[in-house]
């Protein structure tokens, strides 16, 4: 599966859910925002939402800082 993930292709072994591709990256869902395909996914829906090939997908990161 061919995605396009914060502007770089990537290739991963499908298929994937959003929730999936998640823990492919290591990343925690509580300090993530997934959009695929340029709408927000709900963190609720994360497991649910399945990708496709050629999805493009932007993760943003929460930083914490004082």
């Amino acid at each position: 599966m061919h995605l396009v993930v914060n502007g770089q292709p990537k290739q991963f072994e499908g298929p994937l859910t959003a929730a999936g591709l998640l823990a492919v990256l290591d990343l925690d869902a509580r300090a993530v925002v997934v959009e695929l395909n340029r709408r927000i996914v709900r963190r609720p829906l994360l497991e649910q939402t399945q990708l496709d090939d050629g999805d493009e997908v932007e993760l943003v990161h929460f930083v914490g800082g004082g």
